[in-house]
């Protein structure tokens, strides 16, 4: 079976690259045209103990032999002319920047630590990035055939040692109805009024772009960094990247709507796909009678509800007006796991109201109507909460964690296709491996005896 570690194997690691100091470096094996250095293996493990993995005596051993199954891969890959897009490429090396200036603290702070700009290191990354999808693409195509039964997934369940079968933390999952004020057209007229005034004060008379983002911007992440945007292409809605290249560095924009609100932005800097800008967004706002329309709204579904004259189903199809759950019987899901089911970590990073609403609630309750927030789209609301299901912490077992169940089965399936494609190709491949590693016990018999 493939390894499993506890990090992401990246072919060469960003620190090596850029961080390490005068390291003596060797090839430690070859598979095919690649080759595998010492500085791999110990960028790696300096990957895994930041990463919070405890390191043990074998650690040298798994790394090195999951860098050349990735080589097999790529080999492979290369053999059947898998291509994999600019487009992908741009996109995960963009991730792969975002988390380490996340790590870092800003792009201008990763450019100062390494010595160069953003662009080289994307340009310097880009076969690297390039060989890791190839590979993961190679390892997708021989998976995607793998499919398993209920007999499959129960027999793999009983096989499992007692100890062996996890523990589930207590899970929660919600329903919603939600009711959004409504914006008028003279609401929008009224912020768009607003913001264009702004702009006058801005361009005709000079006033600082910065000091009227503190003041009256809406956008909680940047109006207190006077507006301030760092960014690549692809990170914004459509409508602002569209006119942040339509301008010219010192250049403030039209008013522009999105999603969001209204806008206008000033282009600071512009580099490639990389920009800073400055930004003031204003979102519309409802009148009160907006707000109290939409709660009696609310309040009537709710006293339908509790006295039985509608069902839950009916009544998310009659009052909701939240695009996200409205035409899924208004099942919330869970963003971090794309599941319907929330464990207490994830409802406090992403609703931490919920819990409030119905930490004393039963299977099936209903909360009595309450304001709502909506963080990541900025609207506020009124909704109602039903409690759909709340389990107790249990070993995993095949009714209540069926899903969960599967899709070990489904891993254990794949480990197994892996494999025996792993240990075919070993045997024809071009494989050379340094005499210091030559003894450790690798799950492939990478080594001919």
């Amino acid at each position: 079976m493939k390894l499993t570690l506890a990090f992401s194997i990246v072919l060469l690691s960003w620190s090596n690259v850029f961080g390490q100091g005068k390291t003596i470096d060797k090839i430690v094996a070859q598979i095919g045209d690649n080759v595998v250095l010492l500085s791999d293996i110990q960028s790696q493990k300096l990957q895994a103990l930041q990463g919070g993995v405890t390191l043990t005596p074998e650690i040298d051993c798994q790394i090195l032999e999951e860098l050349m199954f990735q080589y097999l891969l790529l080999n492979q890959a290369e053999l059947d002319s898998i291509v994999v897009s600019d487009e992908q490429v741009d996109a995960e090396m963009e991730s792969k920047i975002r988390v380490i200036e996340q790590q870092i603290g800003s792009r201008e702070k990763l450019e100062e630590f390494y010595g160069k700009s953003v662009n080289q290191i994307k340009r310097e990354f880009r076969p690297i990035i390039k060989d890791q999808l190839l590979s993961r693409e190679m390892e997708r195509q021989l998976t995607s055939v793998i499919s398993v039964s209920p007999k499959d997934v129960e027999r793999f369940y009983n096989a499992l040692p007692m100890d062996s079968i996890p523990l589930i933390n207590s899970q929660l999952s919600f329903q919603q109805i939600v009711v959004y004020p409504e914006v008028t057209l003279s609401d929008k007229e009224r912020a768009f009024k607003q913001l264009d005034e702004i702009r006058n004060g801005i361009v005709r008379e000079g006033k600082s772009f910065g000091t009227q983002a503190r003041i009256h911007s809406m956008d909680p992440g940047s109006a207190s960094k006077g507006g301030e945007i760092k960014a690549t292409r692809g990170m914004m809605v459509p409508q602002f990247e569209a006119s942040v290249f339509s301008l010219s560095v010192g250049d403030v924009s039209e008013v522009f709507e999105s999603t969001y609100g209204y806008h206008i932005l000033k282009l600071i800097d512009r580099k490639g796909d990389n920009y800073t800008c400055q930004h003031i967004l204003i979102i519309p706002n409802f009148e009160n009678s907006s707000l109290e329309a939409a709660a009696i709204r609310v309040d009537s579904c709710f006293q339908l509800l509790k006295q039985g004259k509608i069902t839950w189903n009916e009544a998310v199809v009659k009052f909701s007006n939240d695009e996200a759950t409205m035409q899924n019987q208004g099942v919330i899901t869970n963003p971090i796991t794309g599941e319907q089911t929330w464990d207490m970590e994830d409802l406090n990073q992403v609703d931490q109201q919920i819990y409030i609403l119905t930490n004393s609630m039963e299977k099936g309750d209903i909360s009595e109507p309450n304001l709502y927030t909506n963080l990541m789209e900025r609207k506020q609301g009124v909704r109602i909460v039903r409690l759909m299901e709340r389990t107790s912490p249990h070993r995993a077992n095949l009714t209540d964690d069926y899903t969960l169940v599967q899709r070990a089965t489904q891993n254990e399936k794949r480990g197994e296709v892996l494999q025996k494609w792993t240990e075919a190709k070993i045997k024809n491949a071009y494989i050379k491996i340094d005499k210091e590693y030559q003894n450790c016990e690798f799950r492939n018999e990478w080594i001919s005896q």
